[in-house]
């Protein structure tokens, strides 16, 4: 992906502040430095919208987001949508009426949003949208994620090398998953594994049994499970292996681009009669969820993409600051992510990828889940 990169100086309070994260959510807070950060500016008045309290890292996004910019003396209203887009509307419509000068949107549909963002924009209201990017609306002034590809890059080099793939003498059956069709985000999770995986499909060394392989990264949605749900992915997993899979073959290897389809995936494999050992598939996931951390050490789950959520939330606190003091914000690709109607200035943080023997160091050490979040 390309990058360009505006750096701007923010002000020594952003600087000092170091993340807490949810305790809501069980993760742990990590330890504060220096004094509280100065009162922002009178008119720092938020409105944030999340899509869903039933997924972990949503609660934390939310909840380490609103603290921080409380510490900073903001007025903040935090608002979960229940997966329901007319309800996260009413929301933001909400936020809008009740003097919010700044709007944080991790939408439910990407496309949904224009017409409410028309009264934010009329209201000369910023809009940050949080790590989903909405499209079709001029109106979105900056876009805060993770390197998506990547993410997708990650998982599909990681199946790559753990079924060497490259020496393989005999094909391997995979089955591959999508995110929701309806999240920005989904397709470039695909496209990034998908580019490293296609090749071997095509050439018979991955082999998909279900049928169930785009031929382009562009056919993602024919295999999206709906809303991210546990449930939708364990029951295409079971649908797919009573169809495809009797007589003794095996699956043994699953894209999931998310823990949340990991979770379902694994509990049809169990359903079906697989057990943790030499024939449990290679299983990808990402989000660092304690249950998919506790499959993870249990041997369940082969690896997490680890997004440092607190590092999110941070870059968007400090983007608010620079928003609310008339600084120039701080950006790292305007060339990415076009809404299909601009190219959105963004900001991405790095991912990276956690095994079973990188639990403790990467996400126990640095205080983003408590050991005994996950039996340790």
């Amino acid at each position: 992906m390309s990058r360009k990169t505006h750096v701007a100086l923010a002000a020594a309070s952003v600087l000092a502040l170091t993340l807490g994260a949810c305790s809501s959510g069980g993760a742990a807070q990590p330890a504060t430095s220096g004094s509280a950060p100065a009162p922002a500016a009178a008119d720092c008045n938020v409105g944030i919208t999340m899509p869903t309290r039933s997924l972990e890292r949503w609660i934390n996004d939310g909840e380490q987001l609103k603290k921080q910019l409380e510490e900073a003396k903001c007025t903040v209203d935090l608002q979960y949508a229940d997966d329901k887009v007319d309800q996260q509307i009413s929301q933001i419509q909400n936020q809008i009426a009740g003097g919010s000068k700044i709007l944080v949107i991790a939408s439910i549909d990407g496309t949904a949003l224009t017409p409410v963002l028309e009264q934010a924009a009329k209201q000369k209201i910023k809009v940050i949208a949080y790590d989903r990017l909405i499209k079709g609306s001029p109106n979105v002034d900056y876009y805060a994620t993770f390197d998506n590809y990547k993410v997708g890059q990650l998982q599909g080099n990681f199946l790559k090398d753990q079924l060497k793939l490259d020496s393989a003498t005999s094909p391997i059956n995979i089955e591959p998953f999508a995110g929701s069709p309806d999240d920005n985000n989904a397709k470039f999770f695909f496209a990034g594994a998908w580019d490293v995986l296609l090749p071997y499909v095509t050439k018979g060394t991955l082999v998909v049994p279900s049928g169930k392989a785009p031929k382009s990264v562009d056919e993602w949605t024919t295999i999206g499970i709906q809303g991210w749900k546990s449930a939708n992915a364990q029951s295409e997993m079971d649908n797919r292996l009573s169809s495809f899979y009797a007589g003794g073959k095996k699956v043994q290897a699953v894209l999931s681009p998310n823990d949340s389809l990991a979770i379902g995936i694994e509990a049809s494999l169990k359903s079906a009669g697989y057990k943790p050992g030499p024939d449990w598939p290679i299983i990808t996931g990402q989000d660092g969820d304690k249950a998919n951390v506790k499959a993870i050490l249990a041997g369940e789950q082969s690896m997490t993409v680890w997004k440092d959520t607190r590092k999110l939330g941070a870059q968007v606190f400090k983007m608010i600051q620079q928003i609310i003091k008339g600084e120039k914000v701080d950006v790292n690709d305007e060339k990415t992510y076009n809404n299909e109607v601009k190219i959105v200035p963004s900001y991405l943080i790095e991912p990276e990828v956690v095994t079973k023997d990188l639990v403790q160091s990467k996400l126990i050490d640095s205080g983003f889940l408590k050991g005994s979040d996950v039996g340790l």
